[in-house]
């Protein structure tokens, strides 16, 4: 079990580990706000300890036509996934790899990775992981055209309030869930991966889950352990073989008519050809946000120095839309360029008010700048429906309204590839 202490203002985070007291340094303090006292993380136990009983299981896109099947037994078991689009069904199988991890004194269980497909567009599959004998799932794949609808959630963890968030979102029709990073607030004690992906494995093994990493899975230790995001890229795997890529942390990828490139929280490099590519509408995911008036997470690098290289980069690809989480908040500013509104900038929405254990940041900066349009301290998520290639609606819905059809935020949006004003 690992506990974390702070000192606010300062650089200096004691973690004990198996009562060891270690200093961890960090780059940057929070400038100007006391981050209220954390929560409790929930914590979901396995149903069948120690057998080979699929649990956590998750799936992503690979390219156009096949997902990715993802789940951890206690045992040794067969990367073996059966599906079918009928119940009980074995029409066809596939065979993946194995794998686990270890960190400190801990050791994973056994990690299965498969990809599976070519599979039809907009259609319910049924499967099984492992043993035949094991319990069926079923997903739903994205459809080929629009319309389409994305869930958006940001800095998840695993609490009351996450349990929320996600009943929320279960009673949403989407097709996929984009996550720009801090996923399970494990913050080193990895049985909360474990436990994080049980919690999750309702919504995400019925859909595509999208991810990007954020500061809570950097989980590196000076001596101990000095591989980052360790846990993240073994239990996340996400498709960036596909994407030219030689590292899960930096990829991209296209679901309809729309181009996704989640952009890492260290992104020491970057590569443009990754942005641009000719569908009428660009996503792209970091983790810090570039525009921010809470008062939380001010003057970090991590937003300042991406924004400064990345910027300019962004507004030439005529990027749409700029989800980011790490500020436990909603906010979102208008179209918006180099500190100014731009009607061929992209709107950045700030989404990271998931439900993690370090509460809500409900201090804003004031007044008010002009080109934040909607700003509130409250847990909720977003969802962006892509009704065809000029036009798509966002909306934002708090966890404390109990009808989900009630949109706490909402605008109408026009692609930039459509706007004449907006061509390069």
């Amino acid at each position: 079990m690992a506990v974390v202490e702070g000192r606010l203002g300062g650089f200096l985070i004691v973690l004990t580990i198996m009562g060891l007291a270690l200093p961890v340094f960090f780059s940057a303090p929070v400038q100007g706000y006391n981050r209220p006292p954390p929560r409790k993380n929930l914590y979901v136990p396995s149903d069948d300890p120690g057998s080979d009983s699929p649990q956590q299981v998750h799936i992503s896109t690979v390219g156009a036509d096949k997902m990715r099947v993802s789940w951890i037994t206690d045992s040794p078991s067969p990367a073996t996934v059966e599906y079918g689009t009928s119940p009980g069904a074995s029409e066809k199988s596939a065979t993946g790899s194995t794998s686990s991890y270890k960190y400190l004194m801990y050791e994973s269980g056994e990690i299965h990775d498969v990809v599976i497909g070519p599979l039809e567009p907009n259609t319910v599959y049924y499967y099984r992981c492992g043993s035949n004998s094991g319990p069926e799932f079923s997903f739903k794949t994205p459809p080929a055209s629009f319309p389409i609808t994305f869930a958006v959630v940001g800095d998840l963890g695993q609490t009351e309030w996450t349990k929320s968030t996600l009943d929320h979102i279960s009673k949403v029709n989407y097709d996929m869930l984009l996550l720009p990073g801090d996923l399970s607030y494990a913050d080193f004690d990895q049985s909360l991966w474990d436990s994080f992906g049980r919690l999750v494995q309702p919504l995400a093994s019925q859909r595509p889950w999208m991810v990007t990493q954020g500061n809570h899975e950097i989980e590196k230790i000076p001596v101990l352990h000095s591989t980052a995001f360790t846990a993240y890229n073994a239990r996340w795997h996400m498709p960036y073989e596909e994407s030219s890529s030689d590292s899960n942390l930096y990829y991209s990828f296209d679901v309809a008519g729309v181009h996704f490139c989640p952009v890492p929280v260290v992104a020491s490099r970057f590569w443009g050809r990754w942005i641009g590519k000719g569908t009428p509408w660009i996503v792209v995911l970091i983790h810090a946000p570039w525009y921010n008036s809470n008062k939380a997470h001010q003057g970090e690098s991590e937003s300042i120095d991406m924004k400064d290289a990345m910027e300019d980069l962004l507004y030439q690809a005529r990027v749409d839309f700029v989800y980011a989480g790490h500020v436990h908040a909603y906010e979102r500013f208008t179209r918006v360029y180099k500190d100014e509104a731009n009607n061929c900038g992209p709107v950045h929405i700030t989404i990271g008010d998931g439900g993690n254990r370090e509460g809500l940041a409900s201090k804003y900066k004031n007044p008010q700048p002009k080109i934040s349009v909607f700003r509130e301290a409250s847990f909720g998520h977003g969802q962006l429906v892509v009704a065809n290639a000029t036009h798509a609606q966002w909306t934002w819905h708090r966890n404390e309204d109990s009808d989900e059809a009630v949109a706490s935020d909402s605008i109408w949006l026009t692609s930039l590839s459509s706007d004449p004003a907006c061509k390069n």
